[in-house]
């Protein structure tokens, strides 16, 4: 049946809708539903009568009758319409099962890649060239306008006048000793840098020696220890530290060298800014090369026979007799010898000379202690070269007494310490001993008889090399004096370092008696047990202590600018004779 036929039907018009609103309008439902199962799929069929649609009120609501085929009211009679709600049927596919079932794992493999390697290696060459302009000479400045006769006569009156005066001049003594100098006055003593390794530091290691290179820029130090207790298996260092760097750290050192034992003493080489002489608390001596911070290691004695069998207290660089431009290693120790050794080949210090001191052949020049049943060897703590003459020596003692030695000493040595060559007896001279071990000596640069010695007992002797009593003895410490040394530029200045932890500075020429300068090198009074002066930077004073810190003073013009008469008063001094 048509639509149309519909509306003609004996069931009432349909109300019209407004076509902007399908929303208010309701269709024409009916309910057959059939469910057909076939391939996993649900089909829906629905087969609809049509009623009447009806409006009511203002409201244009649409109602919507219909008449299903098999309603409650029986058939061709119009029914309500009833909402349902059916189950949902599931069929899972068969289709997926089969496929996962057909399915198929495939691999590839891709051929092997191939690998191969090359190095290549490129040369820079640079060559530059600098010419600096071929001097132009000066043109001859037109003679000025002046009176020619009238200044000749002038020159010919005043030059009677004027040779006189610099005659006179010439003979005065008014500016004997003034040197010229233009650098900046200084004032006080200040401290420029505090240098220290950190790994040093926390093992409680001691800084032993300080030395500063040939050209002054360059402050090495050695770790070890001077406490009681078996050092020689414990790791140790030397570091260096360049202080004309820009990007200088104080706690991070330009070269750091390991070292298998305690390093006891340090001496950088004369002429080689680079190498430097150790001795180590085994018996070693050893010389780096600084410029190699991968394999600094030159040479090394070994342990042999020759080598020495107690702590290297000090190492002296010295020039070869026949060729001074060569340099011998000399080494002190506390088993009584004293070693010159000679780098060779394949990497190995060679003894070339030996001495050794034997109590039953020292000098009687003076009163010294009986030694006890057996005891033959002296130890040695320090030495220090003549300046005047480069075979005179001064060794200190842990017996306490000073000896005046010589290289040139042909006696041979009672001793049976084995050595590949002679061992010879250089004593010469005993000088009074002080109340303990003698830690440090120091040899006057400006004079051949007066050097110094400090010890144990506190006491700085002043001594002559020819007379046994001292010139002089300053105590300038209730604890240990570690070391003692001349100023290199200053006639009767010195420095001691204490067990107070101060460095001291006198001018004797001041005062005889108390320091110029008291340095608080420590706060809590740990000791100083070593220093040096910086021959080139002659201003600048390293000192290192048992805090494992090396500092760096700037000294006063004071101490740096020789006065009127200096060296006057040192020879007097010198001539005076102890009572």
């Amino acid at each position: 049946m048509s639509w149309r036929s519909l509306t003609n039907s004996k069931t009432a018009p349909i109300a019209s809708r407004p076509q902007s609103s399908a929303l208010e309008a309701q269709g024409r439902r009916s309910r057959w539903s059939a469910t057909a199962r076939e391939g996993g799929a649900v089909a829906m069929a629905t087969r609809a009568r049509p009623w009447q649609l009806c409006s009511a009120g203002s409201a244009g609501a649409v109602a919507l009758a219909t008449s299903g085929a098999a309603s409650a009211e029986g058939p061709g009679r119009p029914g309500q319409l009833q909402d349902e709600t059916l189950g949902v049927a599931s069929v899972p596919s068969q289709w997926r099962g089969v496929q996962g079932i057909r399915g198929k794992t495939k691999g590839c493999q891709t051929a092997s890649i191939a690998t191969a390697e090359a190095c290549a290696q490129t040369q820079k060459h640079a060559d530059a060239e600098v010419q600096t302009e071929a001097p132009v000479p000066a043109g001859v400045l037109p003679a000025s306008q002046h009176d020619s006769p009238r200044l000749a006569a002038f020159l010919r009156r005043v030059e009677a006048i004027v040779i006189r005066e610099l005659n006179k001049n010439w003979q005065s003594h008014a500016f004997d000793g003034f040197e010229v100098n233009w650098t900046e006055q200084q004032q006080t003593v200040t401290c420029l840098h505090t240098l220290g390794y950190p790994p040093a530091q926390g093992q409680g290691l001691h800084v032993t020696g300080v030395s500063w290179n040939t050209t002054g820029s360059v402050v090495a130090c050695a770790y070890g220890r001077l406490d009681d207790g078996d050092w020689s298996t414990l790791r140790s260092f030397v570091c260096a530290w360049n202080l004309d760097r820009r990007s200088l750290n104080p706690r991070q050192p330009s070269v750091v060298v390991e070292v298998p034992s305690a390093v006891m003493s340090l001496a950088f080489h004369p002429t080689q800014p680079s190498h430097i002489a150790g001795g180590l608390y085994s018996g070693e001596v050893l010389v780096w090369d600084l410029s190699r911070p991968e394999d600094p290691l030159l040479w090394r004695t070994g342990l042999t026979d020759d080598t020495h069998t107690d702590p290297v207290y000090q190492v002296v660089w010295l020039p070869e007799r026949r060729h001074s431009h060569r340099f011998q290693v000399l080494s002190v120790a506390t088993d009584g010898k004293v070693l010159l050794w000679q780098g060779v080949g394949a990497g190995q210090l060679q003894l070339t000379r030996g001495f050794a001191l034997v109590m039953q052949q020292l000098p009687r020049n003076t009163k010294l202690r009986k030694p006890h049943r057996g005891e033959t060897e002296v130890g040695a703590t320090a030495v220090a070269f003549s300046s005047f003459d480069p075979s005179l020596f001064v060794l200190g003692t842990e017996g306490g007494f000073p000896l005046k030695c010589s290289l040139a000493a042909e006696e041979a040595a009672l001793t049976r310490m084995p050595a590949s060559v002679p061992l010879r007896a250089p004593a010469q001279f005993t000088f009074s001993p002080h109340g303990g071990p003698v830690y440090s000596v120091s040899c006057s640069p400006f004079h051949r008889n007066l050097f110094l010695s400090a010890g144990t007992d506190g006491h700085v002797h002043l001594y002559s090399m020819l007379q046994a009593q001292p010139l002089t003895s300053l105590q300038l410490s209730h604890k240990y004096l570690f070391a003692v040394r001349w100023s290199p530029v200053r006639p009767l200045v010195f420095a001691a370092a204490s067990g107070e932890g101060d460095v001291q500075l006198f001018d004797l020429q001041k005062s005889s008696q108390k320091p110029t300068v008291l340095i608080k090198q420590t706060q809590d009074e740990s000791p100083v047990y070593c220093l040096e002066f910086n021959c080139q930077q002659t201003q600048l004073l390293a000192a290192g202590d048992a805090k494992g810190t090396v500092k760096v003073w700037q000294l006063s013009t004071e101490f740096t600018e020789q006065g009127p008469r200096e060296t006057e008063d040192l020879d007097q001094l010198a001539a005076e004779v102890a009572i």
